[in-house]
């Protein structure tokens, strides 16, 4: 078997997370974040859909990771980020956290919020 490097590109991935943070680049991140090729910013969750609003037409699929467990997002901020074109996936953080670096290993356009996991 043969193994190589992923190549992320300009974006970054998750590389890890815990109580409160998320690491990418080596960095730790205060939790909750929006995560997207170029991004890495604070969210205010979800009462906060501005930033997320503004991931449309550059991206195809939001993966919004709900804390250490799956949890529905508010029937009105789902609304709002399909009504504007994007595609939505709701995970437990962790597995939002590796289907995010999936795709965006496979050159995908997509973007993460994620909550922390406590």
């Amino acid at each position: 078997m043969r193994l190589s490097e992923v190549d992320f590109g300009a974006a970054q991935p998750v590389e890890g997370y815990g109580p409160g943070f998320f690491r990418i680049a080596g960095q730790a991140h205060d939790a909750p974040l929006l995560i997207a090729p170029g991004v890495i910013a604070r969210w205010g969750g979800y009462d906060d859909p501005g930033p997320l609003l503004q991931m449309a037409g550059q991206i195809d699929v939001l993966f919004v990771g709900t804390g250490a467990e799956i949890a529905h997002i508010p029937a009105a901020l789902r609304a709002k980020l399909e009504d504007a074109g994007l595609g939505v996936e709701v995970m437990a953080s962790p597995a939002a956290c590796r289907t995010y670096n999936v795709l965006l290993s496979e050159g995908r356009r997509v973007a993460l919020a994620v909550l922390p996991v406590d």
